[in-house]
């Protein structure tokens, strides 16, 4: 059977002009279909239809058993824009083969805010809020930045406004652009700080354009963010030391780490920073300490770190598989080091920082034990004697460094 025999499923992207918005081989693909699957805007625009039409349940893999059931048969699934754009085309594809899909996109929704405002799209942030936490935009606000951003609901804009002005951005230029490509389409523009309380168009990009001063908080690029952005007690990996850990650490995207004694969540952040596909996993057996690590979280922009109250080695069961495991605190507990090995994954890396007698021996007893590297750090900072200055050194810190074969 030939490829194109064999492509029985349609992807349509359709924008708010509806039908007139189809290239020809779309509405071909409409026209023969025997099911047409989509939401109910979707397959409004599309109307009429002279076929059988299913609307997504809710969880949209519901339908999943029912498109699969049509294998064969000519079936569209309608979609946004571009339906591999942070579209139901990822979702597709986990279940059918590429060779049986076809895909017709029009422009996505990101494509025509940047064609509206002169904007060139390849030199912009494009983020999705759509279901996801606000402080997802934290990360991408910095000086001439600009940022597109598809919305939740017609509320997001006037709450990104108000994330912009507590961070000090409150100059800043925030554009909704509404029901972009349709006869409805729709612009309102103000700065951040100026924006009123009213709701805008519920199907809208953001497009920021942030202003700083003095006051703005900016969540730089490099790692070793200053330790007074975060909120700790204390326990936390010191800038110049977290650096070097994180360099160790070696992250890479879309991997999984894991923060076992997280104290204040800084390296399992700074790995979330490092990579917007990158996911940490914070084990922190103090309760107050752990709240505290989703605090840090959503400010510094990475709201969907996880947290795990609880100990390793117990807290460890059932999560998902690390590519690396950073160990601050904890390292002496029974069981926990041979859990945390015994769980990375083949070629993972294992990063341990010893600051006590006790744990720095054990590590020295592992890298005789297993290899690695065994590195000492010492760093120290300028403070006042007398009239003078002179380098107080900190606690040194033993670090031990593994690739699981």
């Amino acid at each position: 059977m030939s490829g194109a025999r064999q492509r029985w499923l349609s992807l349509v992207g359709i924008g708010d002009d509806g039908l007139d918005g189809l290239s020809p081989a779309a509405r071909r693909l409409l026209a023969q279909a025997e099911l047409v699957v989509g939401g109910a805007r979707h397959l409004a625009l599309a109307a009429p239809l002279g076929c059988e039409t299913l609307k997504w349940p809710s969880p949209m893999s519901d339908a999943l058993p029912t498109i699969l059931a049509w294998r064969g048969r000519p079936v569209v699934v309608l979609a946004s824009g571009d339906p591999f754009f942070y579209g139901v085309g990822t979702l597709i594809a986990r279940h059918v083969a590429p060779d049986e899909i076809r895909c017709a996109p029009q422009p996505s929704s990101f494509s025509l805010a940047a064609a509206r405002l002169g904007w060139s799209l390849q030199d912009c942030a494009l983020v999705s809020v759509h279901g996801r936490a606000l402080e997802r935009l934290i990360p991408h606000l910095r000086p001439r930045a600009r940022i597109l951003a598809l919305s939740w609901d017609g509320e997001t804009p006037r709450r990104a406004a108000e994330l912009l002005t507590a961070r000090g951005m409150g100059a800043s230029r925030l554009v909704a652009l509404g029901s972009l490509g349709g006869p409805r389409e729709n612009l309102r523009e103000a700065r951040a700080c100026d924006w009123a309380d009213t709701m805008v168009d519920p199907l809208n990009v953001m497009a920021i354009e942030p202003v700083m001063d003095g006051r703005s908080k900016i969540v730089p690029r490099a790692p070793g963010l200053p330790d007074d952005l975060f909120e700790h007690d204390g326990q936390i990996t010191k800038r110049d030391v977290r650096a070097i850990t994180l360099s160790a650490l070696a992250p890479e995207g879309g991997e999984t780490l894991w923060d076992i004694g997280a104290g204040s969540g800084s390296v399992a952040i700074e790995w979330m920073l490092a990579d917007p596909h990158n996911s940490s996993i914070a084990i922190e057996p103090n309760p107050v300490r752990a709240a505290r690590i989703a605090r840090n979280a959503r400010e510094l922009g990475t709201p969907d770190l996880q947290v795990v109250a609880g100990h390793a080695p117990e807290a460890l069961a059932g999560l998902p598989q690390p590519d690396s495991i950073f160990i601050g605190g904890g390292a002496t507990a029974p069981g926990a080091m041979a859990a945390a090995m015994a769980a990375l994954r083949p070629g993972g890396r294992l990063v341990v920082n010893a600051v006590t007698i006790e744990t720095q021996a054990l590590l020295a007893q592992l890298h005789v034990a297993h290899g690695g590297a065994l590195v000492s750090i010492q760093i120290a900072l300028a403070e006042p004697i007398g009239r003078y200055s002179g380098f107080r050194p900190a606690m040194p810190v033993v670090q031990w460094r593994w690739r699981k074969p």
